[in-house]
């Protein structure tokens, strides 16, 4: 088997430079790394809302907060806010953080639902410590207490840093154009040849290169599963506006009748979308409406972006690995693309082929991705299912499509007796399920009976203790704005 020692990266861009920075940082000095990418080829670009995780992997490569935020424009993250989604006029947050206080056997959606049926009518956001936080775009970190956050981004500047980070660390950028893939005898990829001659020879080879797939799909055919029956949104018209007059620690996201729009807060910008489905909504259509619905002037004309939700058959083939967009796409709802990213090249490291490429490990890492995608895809599905609007034709068809067993599972067993879980290999916890269910207006029929031995006392005790220690939190909380005109100010260009 070839060993490998040299790591050639197709496609620089945010998932590129991802990988570039994670193999130069944990892999230096076992293996040699090359990424190629075109000033002349642009990139999505668009990746500006994140989750959680992505603290994980910048304390992997020791990437300090405060630079990376101030290279980056980045805001902080608490929650999404979904308007319009259960019916018009409704409106939840998703946050990130811990939801109230339950015990081993009981998680805490029971005991609020129990509490409801003692006269506790509190929503169930008031028990979260972010949420709350969230709503009066409020933001803190101090060595007492612990916040759940996620960022907000640009990324074109985010992929200039880490490009910087993985060159540092000796990562070589080489500029031009993939003009041809040679492949060996065996069909694996042997080098890639740039418009100008040159050859570069690699062991490994990452496709970085966006929808093109030019490794993955268009040399190796390795076939795609599409998911457009259960997401059928398939473009997004973007642009970017100047600063509104709120910096919110969350990503908005609206619905409208043919899709949603998205609301994103930078430091010196707001990133806006509408993401639609083109079987009801045209290109023209949507960037009028989401130049009505701008809070500030644009800074540039809107540019429509299409897509093809699913993912490819194997995220690994051969002596090729795709990372980003040439693996597959969810859609931007619940910003997991750039986790995904992570994921990915985290999940290489664990299992890095440096005696050769083989069967097993292969099928290893299209298993646990595949499984990670799909309960993120779930996820995702349940959004756009779990309502009940019924004023346009998109609305209908997604309250009335098939959907997925292994979500049918998970809404029925919540609908039931109130349990939603998580397992270890999925990315959003339980209380995720609770507030996005809750939210769109799945109501359980029931709930586990261990809470029903609290007396009436006992319990809106406990529940008010839990509101008024986050009410208490929160209010020595400075504002996000002021926070970050602290902790890390961004330049302006």
């Amino acid at each position: 088997m070839q060993q490998v020692k040299k790591v050639v990266i197709a496609g620089g861009g945010t998932a590129g430079w991802v990988a570039a920075a994670a193999l130069s940082k944990r892999l230096k000095g076992l293996i040699e790394v090359v990424l190629i990418e075109s000033e002349e080829i642009g990139t999505v670009g668009v990746g500006e809302s994140t989750v959680p995780p992505v603290q994980l992997f910048h304390n992997l490569l020791g990437i300090d907060e405060q630079d990376f935020m101030k290279a980056t424009d980045a805001t902080f993250k608490l929650a999404i806010s979904f308007e319009n989604w259960g019916q018009t006029g409704d409106h939840y947050f998703h946050p990130f953080g811990v939801t109230g206080k339950g015990s081993f056997l009981t998680d805490f959606q029971h005991y609020y639902l129990h509490g409801l049926t003692q006269g506790v009518d509190a929503p169930f956001g008031d028990y979260c410590y972010e949420l709350q936080a969230a709503k009066q775009h409020k933001f803190g970190k101090t060595n007492k207490s612990t916040i759940n956050y996620a960022y907000h981004l640009d990324a074109g500047r985010y992929a200039r840093f880490l490009r910087k980070f993985s060159e540092d660390l000796g990562a070589v950028r080489i500029e031009g154009k993939i003009a041809q893939v040679q492949q060996h005898v065996n069909g694996d990829i042997r080098s890639l040849v740039l418009e100008s001659g040159q050859e570069i020879t690699g062991d490994l080879f990452i496709d970085c290169t966006g929808f093109r797939a030019l490794l993955i799909e268009q040399t190796l055919k390795t076939g795609y599963d599409r998911w457009d029956h259960w997401l059928p949104c398939n473009k997004a018209v973007v642009v970017q506006t100047e600063l509104g007059p709120t910096m919110h620690p969350y990503t908005r996201a609206i619905a409208h009748d043919s899709g949603w729009q998205w609301k994103i807060p930078l430091q010196h910008r707001t990133g806006n979308g509408l993401v639609y489905a083109s079987d009801y909504l045209s290109d023209e259509k949507a960037k009028q409406r989401l130049l009505e619905g701008l809070e500030a002037p644009a800074l540039f004309e809107p540019r429509v972006l299409s897509y093809q939700t699913g993912r490819r058959k194997k995220l690994w083939n051969k002596n090729c690995v795709a990372i980003g967009l040439s693996s597959g796409f969810i859609e931007p709802l619940e910003s997991t693309s750039i986790f995904l990213f992570m994921s990915g090249i985290i999940r290489l490291l664990r299992l890095f082929p440096f005696n050769g490429v083989t069967p097993a490990l292969t099928e290893e890492y299209n298993q646990q991705s595949i499984t990670e995608v799909e309960k993120i895809r779930d996820f995702i599905i349940l959004h756009y299912h779990q309502t009940e609007r019924t004023d346009s034709p998109f609305w209908n068809y997604c309250r009335t499509m098939t959907i997925p067993d292994t979500l049918a599972h998970r809404m029925e067993l919540f609908k039931e007796s109130a349990h939603a879980f998580q397992t270890g290999d999925e990315m959003f916890r339980l209380e995720s399920w609770s507030h996005v269910m809750l939210g769109q207006r799945l109501q359980p029929n029931s709930y586990h009976q261990l809470v029903a031995g609290l007396g009436q006392g006992e319990l809106s005790r406990h529940l008010q203790n839990i509101r008024e220690t986050i009410n208490a939190a929160v209010d020595r909380l400075p504002s996000h704005r002021d926070f970050l005109r602290q902790y890390c100010p961004a330049a302006d260009k």
